[in-house]
């Protein structure tokens, strides 16, 4: 199995040399047909926010804010007339067109195995050497990862601690993670993807008050999800996931490390969780893909979570 976070080295997989996927593994033809098999579709819940210019994106190290331009419109159809159809055409028929630009990381998205390393090498020892070119990784990008069905299970931490909204830069422990987990009546399986809410995601719309000092995950709850719940794929509504600053004085990221680099183990950032909490939901099939973006470290994605009919219905 990949070594304990403390080694600061990236795992090996127990599931071969060329795998570029690591605990998405745990998913298989029989856990996807299990979860399906109950789902209550009275109710879909949508997991992913808007793109919109001024959204909070991370930006602190210089990476682009999101864009969205107009391409085409109407009325400048008219004067352009980029098809050379003419003036009585392009009144009849309107045409808009739009681009966009962002950040692989912007918004609802999974980040991919890729995202971050250790000593220039990432999960299954993938080197930067070898396997990164001027178009992207040509191993474990964003097209490797396969379309998630599973278990998920939503951990509600401001329910549990009585509040509206963990305070800024709180370090989420695994104590907290138990309590909560004991509150809601619902234990975690081998193979879940696990959605943490923090509450941050009630600010979304002012994008510093989003940003600024979010709580976190801290190193002790990753290791519980993942070396002592079995979490498949672990997440937050939150931007950056984990808690600042850095607990281990010699990695900036260590639950970003531990996680992919070291366990194998892919993170969604920024999920949208507040309905999922308002109505108690939190065991329910969780159903997303990412975007296929070759070699990307990251994909925008939009995830939906069905509740679950109670087992044995």
């Amino acid at each position: 199995m990949p070594p304990a976070a403390d080694a600061q080295t990236v795992g090996t997989s127990p599931w071969g040399p060329d795998d570029e996927i690591g605990r998405l593994n745990l998913m298989t033809d029989e856990s996807r047909a299990d979860v399906l098999a109950r789902i209550d579709g009275h109710t879909v819940y949508d997991l992913s926010v808007d793109y919109f210019i001024g959204m909070p994106s991370w930006q602190a190290a210089g990476d682009p804010h999101y864009r969205i331009w107009m391409t085409h419109t109407p009325r400048g159809t008219v004067i352009d007339d980029p098809l050379g159809l003419g003036a009585d055409m392009n009144e009849h028929v309107s045409y808009t067109g739009s681009a966009v630009s962002m950040y692989t990381h912007s918004g609802t998205h999974i980040d991919t195995l890729a995202h971050f390393g250790l000593d220039g090498e990432i999960w299954n020892g993938f080197s930067a050497d070898d396997h990164l070119g001027d178009r992207g990784w040509t191993v474990a990008g964003a097209e490797a990862l396969p379309p998630i069905v599973a278990r998920g299970v939503l951990i509600d931490l401001p329910a549990a601690l009585g509040v509206e909204m963990l305070a800024d830069n709180y370090r989420i422990t695994a104590g907290d993670l138990r309590d909560a987990l004991d509150r809601q009546d619902v234990a975690l399986r081998e193979g879940d993807v696990v959605l943490i809410r923090t509450g941050r995601m009630q600010v979304y719309e002012d994008a510093q008050a989003y940003m600024s000092h979010p709580p976190g995950l801290g190193m002790e709850a990753a290791r519980f999800l993942i070396e002592e719940s079995g979490a498949m794929v672990v997440g937050a509504d939150n931007l950056s996931f984990e808690a600042f600053p850095s607990e281990i004085e010699t990695n900036y990221v260590p639950v970003h490390t531990y996680l992919l680099a070291e366990q194998g183990a892919p993170i969604l950032e920024l999920v949208y969780l507040e309905e999922l909490a308002r109505d108690s939901i939190y065991a329910f099939a969780f159903i997303g893909g990412g975007l296929r973006l070759r070699g990307a470290d990251a994909a925008p994605m939009r995830p939906i979570a069905l509740p679950l009919r109670p087992a044995g219905e």
